[in-house]
């Protein structure tokens, strides 16, 4: 019997869910190609953190490469910064931001109606804000951006100002720590300057008269320094690769040491990027692929865009029923319910097919029956030990 010597990890952004009307998302759409993995592996549910730990993508991610988020996590901002190359020195400062849409002092859109193309006001807030310190202002994917702070005194026990939800004003930036006064100090200015730039620029001007929300404000947080890992190919002895569209996942993967791979097509694309991580297995021994619209979804509170992209998705993943000699994982970062537009603690569904796999009784890909299969609960951080097993590249613990 042969033994798979490589690993594609897909990571369905957020597919997890809670019952709408009976049945979640998963269980609502069509979705022949990954319940056929299911049905050709083994199944369980995982908390990619612990029990009734609401995961953010970025810990989550961590986890699921195998690093603890509790000993290796320094906030969202560096890994960001990472995505878009952004290469940090000790001491900097880095943050994750939206642009985002305010009226009357109240955040009406956290992502400005999803804005795209932010080159132009990105390059306003970086030539036109004058600090007392050396910073770094720029774009990421869609609506995020990143901002980076570079000079002595500077600490990342820093408040965020982002709300998180809207209808209400943005939140004071305060220092979680006296010597992180000044850094808060830098960021309130920041915020101040970079608002009068964007409100009265030319973009959202043309925004606003074609009814569309303007990025006329920028949303801080996730502050964070360099942090300290071990790569992933020291961690395994494995080559790997990363495909993903945001920066964050692209950054996590180049922190760890993941060669990042641009697919053929857009990153929205889901088609090419399937076609890039399948290639990408030719020369790399593990792969993790990130496909993110169903988060989107969700966050948007739309089950009808949520269930027509699971079935986007699932023809999309038709050619990874041919792989052979190497294990598919087909798994979610964390459970996004479209009722409360938010990440959740709920465990999300996971599969593993692949040579050498105890295949169950599941026969359909979703929460509800995945929690039946032979993998019963995991946590994320028990996957990558999971699967170094499947492929001959664990040793025995004892005599």
């Amino acid at each position: 019997m042969s033994i798979a010597r490589k690993i594609l990890l897909v990571i369905l952004d957020g597919v997890s869910d809670r019952p709408i009307e009976g049945k979640t998302p998963l269980q609502s759409a069509n979705a022949p190609n990954l319940d056929r993995i299911a049905n050709l592996g083994i199944n369980g549910i995982m908390d990619t953190i612990a029990p009734g730990i609401r995961p953010g993508s970025d810990v989550a991610h961590l986890a699921l490469l195998g690093y603890s988020p509790y000993e290796v996590y320094t906030g969202r901002g560096p890994l960001e910064a990472a995505g878009i190359g952004i290469r940090l020195n000790e001491g900097d400062i880095a943050f994750r931001c939206n642009f985002a849409t305010m009226k009357d002092d109240i955040i009406v859109d956290r992502r400005a109606g999803r804005i795209r193309d932010t080159m132009e006001l990105t390059r306003a807030v970086q030539d036109g804000v004058q600090l007392d310190v050396e910073f770094t202002f720029e774009r990421s994917t869609g609506h995020r951006a990143v901002l980076v702070l570079r000079g002595r005194g500077l600490s990342s026990h820093v408040s965020d100002s982002d709300p998180k939800h809207e209808g209400t004003p943005s939140r004071i930036i305060e220092a979680l720590k006296p010597e992180a006064q000044k850094t808060a100090d830098i960021l309130k200015e920041f915020v101040i300057q970079a608002g009068k730039l964007l409100e009265k620029h030319p973009v959202n001007a043309e925004r606003i008269k074609t009814g569309k929300a303007p990025a006329n404000t920028i949303l801080i947080r996730g502050a964070g320094m360099k942090p300290n890992i071990k790569t992933f190919s020291e961690r395994y002895g494995l080559k790997g690769a990363i495909i993903a569209e945001t920066g964050l996942v692209i950054g996590i993967g180049r922190i760890c040491g993941l060669n990042h791979i641009e697919a053929d097509g857009a990153d929205s694309d889901i088609d090419a990027n399937v076609r890039s991580a399948i290639d990408a297995l030719k020369d790399h021994e593990f792969v993790l692929l990130n496909i993110k619209g169903a988060d989107d979804a969700s966050h948007d509170g739309s089950a009808e865009k949520k269930i027509k992209f699971i079935t986007k998705i699932d023809k999309a993943l038709k050619p990874i029923l041919d792989i052979k000699n190497a294990l598919v994982v087909v798994t979610a970062d964390h459970s996004t319910p479209v009722s409360i537009k938010d990440h959740s603690a709920d465990p999300v569904p996971v599969t593993i097919m692949g040579p050498g796999v105890r295949v169950d009784a599941v026969r359909v890909y979703d929460e509800i029956n995945a929690a039946t299969g032979g993998l019963n609960r995991i946590r994320a951080i028990d996957l990558m030990p999971i699967l170094m097993d499947l492929v001959n590249r664990t040793k025995k613990f004892g005599a």
